[in-house]
């Protein structure tokens, strides 16, 4: 699904607050703060996620996905 550090990574591109993505989320920001330091979710909140970040333009990559790299994210070109 995603890993922690695309979470923080997502956010940071985004440059939004663990508050801002609970609101985005509907999941509390204890939950995403938990998460983000190696904590589980549940598969529902993951998808969730990663769906309201992609919706903001943010593409997952996993891992191997671009060169010998890790599971990362980036920002999708911005449409004309």
């Amino acid at each position: 699904m995603i890993e922690p550090s695309q979470c923080r990574a997502a956010r940071a591109l985004l440059n939004w607050t663990q508050s801002e993505l609970a609101e985005k989320t509907s999941i509390s920001t204890v939950s995403i703060r938990a998460f983000e330091k190696g904590g589980e979710m549940r598969v529902s909140n993951l998808k969730l996620i990663r769906l309201s970040f992609e919706a903001a333009g943010v593409i997952f990559l996993d891992t191997g996905a671009h060169l010998d790299g890790g599971p990362g994210v980036r920002l999708a070109k911005p449409k004309v």
